[in-house]
């Protein structure tokens, strides 16, 4: 096929990576600290919640959060995230991916800020506050998703355009870190100053009143970094490739991309009639299905995949905490002692997994491709949990648990050095201008499903199966963390079948991936008479 390029893309496409490139790293990026810090902060405080608000009196272990509540406030931000994506994804093809940058930015201030305020005359009524503004943070945070990956992917060359969306996506390991060492930070900071006693010593004195306001410090924090990236992002001109190639205002586009490139360009609005002529389709068209269909299906199901593996590992990660000694009984720390461990057992795992694994991808996704970086992805999960479902009894005793913990590692270094990045680069990259952020946002909104199937089902699904967790937690027997694993061994397995659905994007020009401006010389995609079906 013969591709026609407007002059502005085309100098956009082999520009050097220059000191915009870097501006646009830098709003998108903190935009995704404070997604990552909001998302899983509340990880490290339900134990706190569960001590302060639902303690029973005489009880030999202390208070912990109901299933039904726990799986709420875990449940309920990806379920605004969801909305998030599939709305804010549509209104970025709709009216512009600039249009509504700066509005999910505020969303999240607001929901950030307002969780630390929850408030009610009962426990159930300061989690039903909680719950509620938590899903308009993730309403926020979902939105951010599709807008961020396209506008990064547009403003980008196609030498190094996988490494900049990597590099935006980077920032949520800085984040997760973040809501760490805050945690670690506010937590130390009351335990030194209130010294409780540990449960089993003095029950009501091991949570004191001041341990409520340390998880509102800590949720209220993540509206910081979302301020101060408010002002950047409404500042930002619209991309070229929407405003040409959506809006066909070829002249402004040219005009835009002048002033961020320091170049004159002509606007070419014969030429802008040409390209889009030939890819005025939607969304349910019988053309987006032929060209594009199998495309989505891919990004939607290795997405979908991902995430039920992503985030089951994060609800098993108590248990494997427990069993290798870094978070002790509950009853034998106060509330803030046991706030401290958990957070300093996830910042090791971050440490030394998720950001290695985050930086590994910007070093290499342009040199051997997102789709090799997925397949290795999935397949060296798949075996590290192969073997630690194998021998997880024997790893958990003494004197071979570092070994556990190395693997367990491992898992989330090869998840983001993985699918949990090219998952979120890829669907920016493969589909066309005007139905970017709308696929993206579907691709996004069915890993949030798949995370609400992993945190809800292995919130069951790794409790003993003896039944010895029912009485004391509140949760059914399930089929403990063994089986678990071998189960998510499975998931990556439909994950590398998944991404053989996929193409490879790398260092391809965005037009060229999606055959956009292509002129067909057969006649399977000449006839425009479907095109118009249900447009987006």
């Amino acid at each position: 096929m013969a591709r026609e390029q407007l002059q502005v893309l085309h100098a956009l496409d082999v520009a050097r990576t220059q000191r915009y490139h870097a501006w646009a790293v830098v709003i998108a990026g903190m935009g995704f600290f404070a997604d990552a810090y909001d998302l899983f902060c509340i990880t490290l405080v339900t134990k706190l919640l569960g001590r302060i608000y639902y303690q029973v009196p005489g009880r030999a272990d202390p208070g912990r959060l109901p299933p039904q509540v726990e799986a709420a406030i875990t449940g309920v931000t990806f379920c605004g995230m969801i909305v998030g994506q599939l709305v804010f994804g549509w209104l970025g093809d709709k009216v512009g991916r600039k249009k509504f940058y700066g509005k999910t930015i505020m969303l999240m201030i607001m929901g950030s800020f307002l969780s630390g305020l929850s408030f009610g005359n009962t426990a159930d009524g300061v989690m039903a506050t909680l719950c509620f503004w938590r899903f308009w943070l993730g309403i926020g945070i979902g939105g951010d998703y599709p807008l961020s990956a396209t506008i990064m992917s547009e403003y980008s060359n196609k030498r190094t355009r996988g490494t900049l969306i990597a590099a935006v996506f980077a920032m949520e390991g800085f984040g997760v870190l973040a809501g760490c060492i805050v945690t670690l930070v506010v937590s130390a900071t009351f335990q030194a100053r209130f010294n409780p006693p540990a449960y089993e010593e003095d029950p009501l004195a091991s949570t004191p009143p001041q341990a409520d306001y340390v998880w509102r410090i800590i949720l209220m924090v993540g509206a910081i970094p979302a301020v101060f990236t408010y002002r950047w992002r409404v500042m930002m001109p619209e991309t070229a490739r929407y405003t040409a190639l959506v809006a066909r205002d070829a002249e402004k586009a040219a005009r835009d991309m002048s002033k961020v490139l320091k170049v004159e360009f002509s606007g070419e609005p014969d030429k802008v009639q040409s390209i889009t002529r030939d890819s005025d389709y939607g969304l349910f068209s019988g053309r987006f299905a032929r060209r594009h269909g199998l495309h989505l299906v891919g990004a939607v199901a290795s997405w979908f995949v991902l995430d039920v593996v992503f985030y089951s590992q994060n609800i098993l990660q108590e248990e494997i905490f427990k069993d290798v000694k870094w978070v002790p009984e509950a009853r034998t720390m106060s509330a803030l002692e046991e706030t401290y461990r958990v957070a300093r057992g996830q910042a090791i795992i971050a440490l030394c997994g998720t950001l290695p694994g985050y930086w590994f991808t910007i070093a290499f996704v342009d040199v051997v491709g997102r789709k090799a970086i997925q397949f290795l992805g999935f397949t060296m999960m798949k075996g590290l949990m192969l073997v630690v479902a194998t021998f997880y009894h024997s790893l958990t005793q003494p004197g071979r648990r570092i070994w556990l913990v190395v693997m367990y590692t491992f898992t989330f270094f090869f998840a983001n050095f993985g699918p949990n990045s090219t998952t979120f680069i890829i669907p920016a990259e493969i589909f066309p201008a005007r139905v970017r952020t709308t696929c993206h946002g579907i691709s996004a909104a069915a890993g949030k499903l798949g995370a609400i199937v992993g945190s809800f089902g292995f919130y069951y699904a790794s409790q003993r199966a003896d039944g010895s967790n029912e009485t004391e937690s509140g949760y059914p027997s399930g089929i403990g963390v063994r089986a678990s694993l071998f189960v998510l061994a499975g998931c990556n397995v439909l994950g590398i079948i998944f991404t053989c659905l996929l193409p490879e994007p790398n260092g391809r020009s965005l037009e060229e991936v999606s055959e956009e401006g292509s002129k067909a010389i057969n006649g399977d995609d000449a006839d425009l008479g479907d095109s118009k079906v249900l447009p987006l």
